[in-house]
């Protein structure tokens, strides 16, 4: 697993400038390597959907995005320490990409690019954990 480095990085067709820009992602998407090729790495993303990526491009920094509540507008809530029991520090949607700080009994330490940081179960979240 890796992540996007940088803004507005062009997820293209083929291993080239030459090919059509699929996405355009920003700082931290977790993405899973599939391919090497040359300066090119072909990646998966949280949705499953694959392209390439200019290898200068990427982090080995893990990062982990929401995955829960893809069809509704529900939110997860981030807690103050690795327990449902924990008091809720604040709440994230479907695409919220975090930073990876901790593990611990399946829950991840996160931080938001904001400065927010909380734990969030891990069967909630796709990523580099």
């Amino acid at each position: 697993m890796l992540s996007v480095k940088g803004d507005n990085i062009h997820f293209r067709t083929g291993p080239g400038k030459n090919y059509r820009i699929k996405w355009i992602y920003s700082d931290g998407v977790p993405v899973e390597v599939i391919e090497r090729k040359d300066n090119w790495v072909k990646v998966r993303d949280f949705e499953d959907d694959s392209g390439w990526l200019n290898k200068t491009f990427l982090s080995t920094h893990p990062h982990a995005i929401v995955k829960a509540n893809r069809s509704n507008d529900e939110s997860i809530n981030i807690r103050s320490g690795p327990s449902s029991e924990s008091s809720i520090v604040g709440i994230a949607y479907y695409g919220v990409v975090f930073k990876v700080l901790e593990l611990h009994s399946g829950w991840v330490k996160v931080r938001h690019k904001t400065g927010l940081t909380g734990w969030i179960s891990s069967n909630l979240l796709w990523g580099g954990f």
